[in-house]
């Protein structure tokens, strides 16, 4: 407990210093920044800038090989007392224990930890966002739009031969500080207003599309047939916590129907908080269908000689688990609203 009070002190000192420095495309733990300001500037930038490809690019365990040394270099850029540098070098010789051994890797930084997501955009801001900032101005043909949260970044081109080269640069750059892309989860993908009738006309059927902070993004139209970016619940996100939730409801099997209610209408309230954007209403209603079936289940099991009927469930339902509403405003409306320029 004392040693997570120290790194939050040293976290609220370090944040003042290292906002006046980090990048505007910068989102992940941040103060005053949050997934859904990265989700709006993506597409809004998708929308209004000339991006016709995405470069998805995934750093290969990044909080596993970041590099002790760099990671001291960038501290010092900035920082000059020596107790707090004493402070950071000690929580990255830490180690861990795992089955009860401990260990002391020698790249890395403690997952979990207080100060961890700070020394990871640090880290990042030098060897990644100072470095593709000055690339996108001097190198590019076209426009070049980027988002990154923490390790998760996305990139938007307007040009192939951009993308293609920058992603060359990138691993280059990457192998400098340690790092390097995951070759199976980095791509580059048609995406963007033409991306449809390209590919329709290659006979390549749909445009491709890519997973960013939880949903997948679509090149779709709107109802008035202009392009416009859908976004959907990632499959693979919703069947994890559906399987969460199976597991914790056998748990739950006997206790009462109100105090099981009360808790299954926090746990929806709190999915559709985050999910509840426009034009995903359709992911969020099969979320809460599947989920009122599997109450059902447990609900069946519990009593063998008075089946408990579906009817009554969906009256449950109706009282206990909230109906799927948008709870965000458009993207362009927000980062408009908060981004007044």
């Amino acid at each position: 407990m004392e040693d997570k009070i120290v790194q939050q002190a040293v976290v609220t000192i370090l944040n003042q210093i290292y906002e006046e420095d980090f990048l505007g495309f910068s989102y992940g733990f941040r103060p005053g920044r949050s997934q859904h300001d990265a989700l709006d500037a993506l597409s809004y930038a998708l929308l209004k800038k000339k991006v016709n490809y995405i470069l998805d690019a995934d750093v290969r365990s990044f909080f596993d090989n970041l590099d002790k040394g760099w990671m001291i270099r960038f501290i010092e850029h900035r920082v000059a007392d020596p107790r707090i540098l004493r402070l950071i070098q000690k929580w990255l010789k830490a180690g861990v224990m795992e089955d009860g051994k401990w260990s002391e890797p020698k790249t890395g930084t403690p997952q979990g930890s207080v100060i961890s997501p700070l020394l990871a955009n640090v880290y990042l801001h030098y060897a990644f966002d100072l470095w593709v900032d000055v690339w996108r101005k001097k190198w590019a043909q076209g426009e070049v739009v980027v988002v990154r949260y923490a390790d998760d970044v996305i990139l938007g081109f307007q040009y192939q031969t951009d993308a293609d080269r920058f992603l060359e640069n990138l691993r280059e750059r990457l192998a400098m500080f340690g790092l390097e892309l995951h070759p199976d989860k980095t791509r580059r993908i048609e995406f963007g207003r033409f991306a449809e009738e390209n590919r329709k006309r290659r006979g390549e059927g749909k445009p491709e599309t890519f997973d960013f902070l939880g949903f997948t993004h679509i090149s779709g139209k709107n109802r008035l047939g202009y392009f416009t970016v859908r976004r959907k619940t990632i499959r693979k996100r919703m069947r994890g916590k559906l399987r969460q939730l199976k597991q914790e409801l056998q748990r739950r099997m006997h206790d009462p129907i109100a105090q099981t209610g009360k808790w299954l209408r926090s746990v929806v309230q709190g999915y559709f908080n985050y999910y509840a954007v426009p034009g995903n209403l359709d992911s969020l209603a099969v979320f809460r269908q599947r989920l009122l079936a599997l109450w059902w289940r447990r609900l069946r099991r519990r009593s063998q000689k008075h089946p408990f009927s579906w009817t009554r469930t969906l009256v449950l339902g109706d009282r206990w688990l909230p109906q799927p509403r948008v709870l965000h405003p458009y993207p362009a409306v927000r980062f408009a609203a908060s981004h007044p320029r």
